[in-house]
């Protein structure tokens, strides 16, 4: 009696191995897949919303893998959600740009020809060391030598020297960036008199930035 005991217990342990075993291999395969799936390449290119979809799928995979008990459709199903979710987001987001301003926020400009924005340091709570570790980071020595610097969406700092121009987004989908124009000192008459010397519509901008005193465009037509 002792010895099927004996047997039962290690059969249910080794079972318990190969389902722990299975589930591990199982998830590891499919986090690949839903992360193609979503598109993304390398962590630096999340968002805010990205990374906290990446911690919920991260948890999932974790109960599942922990619980012996637990069926893995439990955490597929909601990852599989999360995924269609962070999928539309990606969408509406591509489509307006006001949602995803609300969402993912707008690149702000930290230094602009050596000068510190206070201002926007504070509403974004950036603080002076968290600037100067990444212009260390980056090989800067002095604030007054950038010409721009600009904190990215996802927390980066793009750093633009004396040399460099910094191409400044004038439209973007067709919608124009005001807060670009009052910084180069233009106005909405400005956008609109190039556009008709080119004979191109504001719909039919995909792309245009300022740089060096010139208006670039780039057209949806244009687009691959």
């Amino acid at each position: 009696m002792n010895k099927k005991i004996l047997q039962g217990t290690l059969y249910n342990g080794d079972n318990m191995y190969f389902i722990l075993v299975f589930k591990t291999i199982f998830m590891y395969f499919f986090i690949i897949f839903v992360y193609r799936l979503m598109g993304k390449k390398e962590v630096g290119q999340l968002s805010i919303i990205d990374l906290i979809v990446s911690i919920l799928i991260a948890e999932l995979v974790a109960l599942s893998i922990e619980s012996k008990d637990t069926n893995i459709l439990v955490s597929v199903i909601p990852i599989l959600v999360l995924v269609f979710v962070q999928i539309l987001i990606s969408y509406v987001t591509l489509k307006s740009e006001k949602i995803r301003n609300v969402l993912d926020g707008k690149p702000t400009i930290i230094i602009k020809n050596g000068k510190l924005n206070f201002t926007e340091m504070s509403k974004i709570r950036y603080s002076l060391d968290d600037l100067l570790t990444q212009l260390r980071l980056q090989g800067v020595k002095s604030i007054d030598k950038v010409k721009y610097a600009i904190l990215e969406n996802n927390g980066n700092l793009s750093v633009f020297n004396d040399n460099s121009d910094y191409p400044l987004p004038l439209i973007l989908d067709g919608v124009i960036d005001y807060s670009v124009l009052k910084e180069i000192n233009k106005d909405y008459d400005f956008i609109i008199n190039i556009l008709k010397k080119k004979g191109i519509s504001l719909d039919d901008v995909f792309y245009a930035f300022y740089t060096n005193g010139k208006t670039f465009i780039i057209e949806k037509r244009e687009l691959l």
